[in-house]
């Protein structure tokens, strides 16, 4: 059984398409934002970075009480994963039968692995200044000026993603894989991001198609 812990537009978006891409028994707990949620102490004993998502893998009924800490210190194949490429890579590895990642093919997922750690530490967080600005300075001047500079470094980020990495019709060619899901999750936020999506013709494209599938049209109702 899996438990996902998602909010609402966050990247946790990318680890819903991935569920409802394979046929895992799961169930999505939604996390608010704007109540606190993920600051509050039963959520930070299941992830200490108060974010999200974060997966409770449980194998067996029960295996997880209450009293546990059920960190990245559980042992065995039950406990909590955090961080978006840890937990998509762990759906591909674990259901090899949705065919998320190229499995077999160990340089095309090393590829894959790069694109989504670009996206999950350079791409993510140069969004993230838009309104997280105070994880990296104190003056409002500061954070002002980062917030300023999101439209600019996120056209460039995309320009690189649309001339350099986009495939088509998926991120690794002919096949659809986790990088998509991931992809797609992040080219929702260049709007508000004040980025015009239509102004890169691959990553628009590949958004029309991710808006087609099924699974991210399930994964959207969450």
């Amino acid at each position: 059984m899996l438990t996902l812990f998602h909010a609402p537009g966050a990247c946790s978006l990318a680890s819903c398409i991935a569920l409802e891409e394979t046929d895992a028994e799961f169930e999505i707990k939604t996390i608010s934002f704007a109540d606190g949620e993920q600051h509050k102490v039963d959520y930070l004993r299941l992830n200490p970075k108060g974010r999200v998502p974060a997966l409770i893998v449980e194998k067996e009924p029960n295996l997880i009480s209450e009293k546990e800490n059920i960190t990245v210190n559980s042992k065995g194949n039950s406990g909590v994963i955090t961080e978006t490429p840890a937990i998509l890579f762990y759906l591909a590895q674990q259901y090899p039968e949705a065919n998320l990642a190229p499995l077999s093919d160990y340089f095309a997922l090393a590829q894959m692995q790069s694109f989504n750690s670009f996206l999950c530490s350079t791409v993510h967080v140069a969004h993230a200044h838009r309104f997280r600005g105070a994880r990296w300075a104190n003056n409002q001047s500061s954070q002002d000026d980062m917030r300023a500079k999101v439209p600019e470094n996120m056209s460039a980020l995309f320009t690189m993603i649309e001339e350099t990495y986009l495939g088509q019709p998926w991120v690794l060619g002919d096949q659809y894989s986790i990088c998509d899901a991931y992809l797609y999750t992040i080219a929702r936020w260049l709007e508000g991001d004040g980025v015009d999506i239509t102004a890169f013709p691959r990553v628009n494209a590949h958004f029309q198609r991710m808006e087609d599938r099924p699974a991210v049209q399930r994964a959207l109702r969450h």
